[in-house]
């Protein structure tokens, strides 16, 4: 199958190049030439199966140019022991319309982990499929829990270094921690001045800098992205859906061919559109719910048209949604248009912070799109309500999307729904802590045990003991000295 990029359907690569690549040459991201099909017959044979093997199978539909073997090899290596569940990623019912997608049990606790323990195993093999010589650097921007999952993925992986900006004031201190004390010799951390978005916007004008890139190649290296630009990111979060839906059946709350509801966390948009995409394959989704915090752009997008990110930035209780550039965005629209509109919009974007995709683009969005949004106030309100009644803990960003169905619930039908929980309440547990009613004023460190005497739930091992690691990194450069801080480490 072949790859071409949102900014020029005549750019086509192979998927091995897009994985490597990353971001395309002219600034797009690749999407497929196609969107494979599954029958329903075909989910069904998925339902005895357990998720590696459900991984091959869906994985194995894009990527020809790997043979099941390979892809079994990458499979079992990246989804093993470093998950605290056989299961890998099993969905938690609390009645029978509503499972909570747990995607939180590998080795940094949080949904990106799913993506970015295969990226590795998917990156150097593309590389050795591709003759490619250069060592290569991944270059991230991260709301805090991208950076951690990459860097535990890429730590020592021959051929590799991997540099992460994060926003100085915009993770958790549990999130801080995790990355500045992380080990590996070919990795680096540094805070940025500003938000999410000037992290990201930094890291994306270093990937189109053609003089940078030159002056890469005579350091025989190259960038890449882990970002969920990458469509080697983005594939491995398909399979959860499918894999979600199976449990379902699994569980009786529904049969075979009946539809269910996905409500998810949004950001940057790259964890809902995999979810968009196993629709496309054939999924019985009925909407995808996009779930925001307080910087709703994304809700009022989906309301309206208009994307307009010239609005107050907010720093919430949810820090991995505290973004208002979705990049991933870009991929829906080019399947829901043309080539042409979304250089338009995308430039219209980068220039004047706004863009209307009109009422025919709209109108096909809210066809599998619902959205809203949810106060700091309202998911702190669900974390406390639902541990009171059921003892399950949330993690902050999950509490927003629940809190959003809730509210979709009141006032109107009831769908079997599959909240998608992203991430470990003891990554967040001083907000976590506040919902309970609990004192959070100690550091980050010390509050992962609070939590765990609180609740009596065991905090997860890679959460553990935090507080007594070294802090190899802590830099801060303004965004326009990014550049200059990975040639630093590249030297």
């Amino acid at each position: 199958m072949k790859y071409f990029s949102t900014r020029d359907r005549n750019n086509t690569v192979s998927a091995a190049q897009a994985i490597a690549q990353g971001l395309a040459s002219d600034g797009g991201l690749f999407i497929p030439e196609s969107i494979p099909s599954v029958t329903l017959s075909e989910i069904g044979e998925l339902i005895n199966l357990d998720y590696r093997e459900r991984a091959v199978s869906i994985m194995g539909l894009y990527l020809n140019e790997f043979t099941k073997d390979e892809l079994c090899g990458f499979v079992g290596t990246a989804y093993s022991s470093n998950y605290d569940s056989p299961e890998v990623a099993p969905t938690h019912f609390l009645d029978k319309n509503t499972g909570i997608l747990e995607l939180w049990h590998g080795p940094t606790c949080a949904f990106k982990d799913m993506a970015l323990q295969m990226l590795p195993r998917l990156l150097t093999a593309s590389l050795k499929k591709l003759g490619e010589k250069r060592k290569v650097c991944i270059l991230v921007a991260t709301s805090g829990d991208t950076g951690k999952a990459a860097l535990e993925g890429f730590a020592d992986v021959e051929g590799t270094s991997i540099v992460v900006f994060y926003p100085r004031d915009g993770v958790s201190d549990v999130q801080k921690l995790q990355m500045t004390t992380q080990r590996g010799k070919n990795v680096l951390v540094s805070a940025v001045e500003g938000n999410f978005d000037d992290a990201q916007t930094g890291v994306k004008k270093i990937f189109g800098d053609r003089e940078f890139a030159k002056i890469l190649n005579g350091k025989g290296c190259f960038l890449s992205s882990a970002n969920s630009i990458n469509w080697g990111r983005l594939l491995p979060q398909i399979v959860y859906y499918f894999s979600a839906y199976c449990d379902y059946v699994n569980y009786g709350g529904i049969k075979l061919g009946d539809e269910i509801d996905f409500c998810v966390p949004t950001g940057n948009f790259g964890d809902i559109l995999a979810g968009w995409y196993a629709k496309k394959m054939g999924l019985p989704i009925r909407k995808l719910i996009c779930a925001s915090n307080r910087n709703n752009v994304l809700t009022d997008f989906i309301n309206t048209g208009v994307y307009d990110r010239n609005r107050e930035f907010y720093t919430t209780i949810s820090p991995s949604m505290d973004i208002l550039v979705s990049s991933n965005l870009e991929r829906l629209l080019f399947m829901l248009s043309d080539d042409s509109a979304v250089v338009t919009w995308m430039n219209a974007l980068k220039t004047a912070g706004r863009y209307d995709v009109g009422s025919a683009v709209l109108s096909a969005i809210q066809k599998d799109f619902e959205c809203g949004s949810a106060s700091d106030v309202e998911a702190k309100s669900f974390i406390g309500s639902l541990y009171k009644k059921t003892h399950y803990l949330m993690d902050t960003h999950t509490a927003d999307a629940y809190a959003v169905l809730a509210e979709k619930r009141r006032s109107g039908e009831i769908f079997p729904t599959v909240v998608v929980s992203t991430a470990s309440p003891f990554k967040f547990c001083d907000s976590v802590l506040d919902a309970l009613g609990e004192d959070s004023s100690k550091p980050g460190a010390e509050l992962v045990e609070r939590l765990s005497d609180v609740t009596g739930i065991k905090a997860p091992q890679p959460l553990t003991g935090l507080g007594g690691r070294e802090v190899r990194f802590s830099g801060c450069t303004g965004k326009e000295k990014m550049p200059d801080v990975v040639l630093s480490f590249l030297a």
